[in-house]
């Protein structure tokens, strides 16, 4: 039974700022994923409030949103059969000095806050998510 998942990712915009998409897209190719769809754009601060919505509640919410909405982005529907969870994986740890070796933020990422990339957490969120960037 194959459980092809689609997860959404994005290339944060200290990762674009450093040319990084390809290195980072490279990444994802040879851990077994496909790109589906890709596209680089700039948001506003109040389209990032709204995607960063889940986080609302918590101290570091208005950073994040103007982190996210302070740059070039790389929005990105990658597949592969778990997807969600595979993508974690590679992603690494949030703070890039606690995540292992081989992954992206450990390779990429300049603090908790400049990490470099965002995946998706779960299977459902990973269906907002893409919906959020990709609505056709």
């Amino acid at each position: 039974m194959s459980n092809l998942e689609q997860t959404l990712s994005i290339i944060k915009p200290d990762a674009v700022e450093r040319n990084l998409e390809n290195e980072i897209k490279e990444m994802f190719k040879s851990n077994g994923f496909t790109i589906l769809k890709e596209k680089k754009i700039k948001i506003e601060k109040s389209e990032a409030e709204k995607f960063y919505k889940v986080h609302q509640t918590k101290p570091f919410y208005s950073d994040l949103c103007d982190y996210l909405s302070s740059g070039p982005i790389v929005v990105i529907v990658l597949e592969k059969e778990n997807a969600v969870l595979g993508n974690r994986e590679l992603m690494g740890a949030t703070n890039p000095k606690d995540a292992e070796e081989g992954t992206i933020r450990k390779k990429y990422g300049i603090s908790i806050d400049k990490n470099s990339v965002h995946g998706s957490d779960s299977v459902e969120n990973a269906k907002i998510e893409i919906d959020f960037f990709f609505k056709d």
